[in-house]
């Protein structure tokens, strides 16, 4: 699945369009690699994004098949670190 479209389903960010903005911002990064909208995320990919004043560092645990509910999102990933940018 694209990164920009899994950011929006797993409710990491409100929109597609701003995940895509994001990585057009070189503000998303997965494994360590800047990461293009079009880039295709895996299970067990690291992802870091810096938005919303934060850096947050997640590990894909499964990639979602259809819509995810907000309330179901945080089972397909795992918040490895939250830091403050400043």
């Amino acid at each position: 699945m694209r990164i920009d479209l899994l950011l929006n389903k797993l409710c990491l960010t409100k929109t597609r369009t701003i995940a895509k903005h994001a990585c057009d911002k070189n503000l998303v990064w997965i494994n360590q690699k800047l990461a293009k909208a079009s880039h295709e995320a895996k299970a067990g990919d690291v992802v870091r994004l810096d938005l919303y004043g934060f850096s947050h560092e997640i590990q894909i645990l499964t990639i979602p098949l259809g819509n995810v509910a907000k309330k179901d999102a945080s089972q397909h990933y795992s918040m490895l670190s939250k830091t403050s940018i400043e």
